[in-house]
C-alpha cells in the first residue's frame, strides 16, 4: 500500500460519481490483509483465531511467515502468500532459488493450508530495480509450483497499484508501461490467473481537492456520469478505478482476466477525512458493494481484501499505522458483517 497517491489516475476520476442499475447479486468473497508492522500485535495463533471468530475467510500475508503458516494448518482460510520485494531478484535470476523458496514456503502447509495465490512483487513500478525481475520471478516461481503438482490449485500473479494505469473516463483505461505490464499479462492469460490490484479511493480522494466525499465512501446522493464510450454510468471511484483496470486489461488482449482487488481500506485518523465514522463507512459499503460487480463487469462479485487487520505502529506514521480493522487488543474498531 502507497501512501501517497499518484496523479494519473487520480486526476482522471474526479468527475466519476456512478450509478449502477439495478444488478444481479452474487456472493464475494472476503478477505483481510495481515500486516505485521507492529511491536504490540497479539500472536500469530490468536489472529488466526480472530479471523476464525469472526467469519473472515480469506487472507493475505505479505511473507511466509512460518508461525502464521503453522497456525492456519487446518482452518481452510484461502490465502494469498506473497513473494517480498527483497526476494524477487533472488527468485527471477534463479530457478533454483524459486524452487527452494516453493519447498520451504509452500510444500510443507500444501496439504491442509489453502493457498489461492501467490503473489510475486507488491506495487513494483516499471522504473522500479525490481522491475525486470516481475515476470521472471513469477515464471520461476510458476514452474516450481508445477514441479511440485500444485500449479492446478495455486495460481500465480503479481500485485499493482492503480496508477500503473492511466485514462479518462475508465474506458480509456491502458498501462502506463506496456513494454512491463503486456508479458506479465501474457502469463496470466496464459496460466488462467488473476490480475491482483490494490484499489485505493481514500489516495484518490485525498488527491483531488475538489472531488465529493461521497464519490469515495459509498454514500448517497451521487450524481450519474456516463461514460461516452460505452454509455455505463458511475457513481463511485472505487468502481471507476477497477474498471480502468479492466479496460486496460482489454486493450492488451486480456478482456476475460479477472481482477482480485487485493487491497483496500480508508484509515481512521491522521491525515484528510480520515475519521472512524468514514473508516468504518468505507469498508462497510465496500463489502455490501463487491458483490455486485462493477458497471463493466455487472453481476460478477469481486473477491477483496480489506487493508488491514490491525494499526499497525511501526509503519510509516500518520495514516499509515490507522487501517487496522481491529485495536492490538483484538477489539474490532467497526461493526463489521465479513460474510455480507
Amino acid at each position: 500500500m502507497e501512501l501517497i497517491s499518484k496523479p494519473s489516475l487520480v486526476a482522471t476520476l474526479l468527475l466519476l460519481a456512478l450509478s449502477l442499475p439495478s444488478l444481479q447479486l452474487t456472493v464475494a468473497d472476503i478477505g483481510v490483509c495481515y500486516g505485521m508492522n507492529g511491536n504490540n500485535l497479539p500472536s500469530k495463533q490468536d489472529v488466526i483465531n480472530l479471523y476464525k471468530s469472526r467469519g473472515i475467510a480469506n487472507m493475505r500475508l505479505y511473507d511466509p511467515n512460518q508461525q502464521a503458516l503453522q497456525a492456519l494448518r487446518g482452518t481452510n482460510i484461502g490465502l494469498i502468500l506473497d513473494v517480498p520485494k527483497t526476494k524477487l531478484m533472488s527468485l527471477g535470476s534463479s530457478p533454483s532459488a524459486a524452487n527452494d523458496w516453493v519447498k520451504n514456503n509452500v510444500v510443507p502447509y500444501a496439504s491442509n493450508v489453502n493457498f489461492k495465490y501467490i503473489a510475486v512483487g507488491n506495487e513494483i513500478m516499471p522504473n522500479d530495480p525490481e522491475a525486470n525481475s516481475v515476470l521472471p520471478a513469477m515464471q520461476n516461481v510458476q514452474n516450481a509450483l508445477q514441479s511440485a503438482n500444485l500449479a492446478g490449485k495455486i495460481k500465480v500473479s503479481t500485485a499493482i497499484k492503480s496508477d500503473i494505469v492511466k485514462g479518462y473516463p475508465p474506458s480509456s483505461g491502458e498501462f502506463t508501461s506496456s513494454s512491463y505490464m503486456n508479458p506479465i499479462v501474457n502469463f496470466l492469460k496464459q496460466n488462467n490467473s488473476p490480475l491482483l490490484a490494490n484499489i485505493y479511493p481514500y489516495f484518490s480522494y485525498v488527491g483531488t481537492p475538489t472531488m465529493k466525499l461521497n464519490y469515495a465512501l459509498f454514500t448517497s446522493p451521487n450524481p450519474q456520469v456516463t461514460d461516452p464510450k460505452n454509455g455505463l454510468q458511475y457513481k463511485n471511484v472505487f468502481d471507476a478505478l477497477v474498471d480502468t483496470v479492466y479496460a486496460a486489461l482489454a486493450k492488451v488482449g486480456a478482456p476475460n482476466t479477472r481482477i482480485v482487488v487485493s487491497e483496500s481500506g480508508w484509515p481512521s485518523a491522521g491525515g484528510k477525512a480520515t475519521s472512524f465514522d468514514n473508516a468504518g463507512q468505507y469498508y462497510k459499503g465496500l463489502i455490501g458493494h463487491v458483490k455486485q460487480g462493477t458497471p463493466l463487469k455487472k453481476g460478477q462479485a469481486i473477491e477483496t481484501y480489506l487493508f488491514a487487520m490491525f494499526d499497525e505502529n511501526q509503519k510509516g506514521g500518520g495514516v499509515e499505522n490507522n487501517f487496522g480493522l481491529f485495536t492490538p487488543d483484538k477489539k474490532p474498531k467497526y461493526q463489521l458483517n465479513f460474510n455480507n
